[in-house]
């Protein structure tokens, strides 16, 4: 690594930097003052091994620091859950609404602070919430008897989530010329609460047709800024998950690569049981798990991801 002035600019290696520009002046000096004396000449030389030495030290410290500070740039700053409903119906898009209600309650719980995005769109803020909630992403399925339903029969029907991760600076880079950007108003429940302005904003990526709508800030500009780190976060997402797929061999055996269509988890309602199929392990007391109880399921996964993955899921 070499020394560059810019280090100065930098609160965290700003005084290294300083102490790396006195010595090497220090160094000029004492060359300057031996002149032509041999005897000072060689002193002065080995002042300079031993302030080249330190000065070696020196950038050694602003590298580790530096990359201290690019890992946490690239670390997640919150983290977005989008719900979709899948197959079954309304019984699907009812399940998406009790998914997203169960993360809520399980955010509220650990007082995290929690933004409603859109319909079926949280966002959740803080590093350990996405450490908690990095392995959400994939198709859960509910097994259950729907209230409408007068002959007692089982309804199978699904829901995705996609759990992304908001950093500090995305990795994705997005060019202007790719956006169509739409304004509405942001729906409310009547009266004071309805926005009278555009200010919800819908970004749509022209290349690839994902779309994203913001409407949780007050101001056009915000929810644009919220749109932009959403969709960034997507565009990630499908790159990394397009990776995984040429990967399939590496992918088999990890945890935390899954996309939307695998089929991750049941909730049997009838037998009052959740199984995670990459774990193949379940968990009883549906109720307080849908309540946001979540706590053994999410602290299981972590073990699974830092013993080194586990295996793909599979269907009970």
């Amino acid at each position: 690594m070499d020394y560059n002035p810019e280090f100065k600019a930098n609160h965290q290696t700003a005084y290294l930097a300083e102490e790396y520009e006195r010595l090497e002046a220090e160094k000029h000096s004492s060359v300057e003052a031996a002149g032509d004396d041999a005897v000072l000449r060689e002193m002065a030389a080995e002042d300079a091994d031993r302030i080249e030495a330190r000065q070696k030290e020196i950038l050694g410290e602003i590298e580790r620091i530096l990359d201290k500070d690019k890992e946490e740039q690239a670390k997640a700053k919150a983290i977005v859950l989008e719900f979709r409903a899948g197959a079954g119906g309304d019984e699907a898009t009812l399940f998406a609404r009790e998914l997203k209600d169960m993360y809520l309650k399980y955010a509220e719980g650990k007082n995290w602070r929690v933004q409603i995005i859109d319909e079926l769109t949280l966002e959740i803020l803080g590093a350990k919430a996405y450490e908690a909630l990095r392995y959400e992403t994939g198709v859960h399925r509910v097994q259950r008897v729907p209230i409408t339903e007068k002959s007692g029969r089982i309804h199978t029907s699904t829901a995705s989530v996609a759990a992304l991760p908001i950093r500090e600076k995305s990795k994705f880079i997005i060019k202007p010329s790719d956006i169509e950007m739409e304004f509405s108003r942001s729906g409310g429940a009547g009266g004071q609460n309805v926005n009278k302005v555009e200010s919800a904003v819908r970004l749509i990526h022209i290349p690839t047709g994902i779309d994203v709508r913001s409407t949780s800030e007050r101001s056009q500009l915000n929810n644009r800024l919220k749109a932009m780190e959403i969709l960034s976060a997507k565009l990630e997402a499908l790159q990394e998950e397009e990776e995984a797929k040429q990967h399939a061999d590496l992918r088999s055996g990890q945890i935390g690569t899954a996309d939307r269509s695998e089929k991750i988890r049941t909730y049997n309602f009838l037998q009052d049981r959740v199984t995670d199929h990459r774990l193949k392990e379940s968990w009883h007391n549906l109720p307080k798990i849908m309540q946001g109880g979540i706590d053994p399921i999410v602290e299981a996964l972590q073990a699974a991801a830092e013993s080194g993955g586990v295996g793909p899921a599979e269907e009970d």
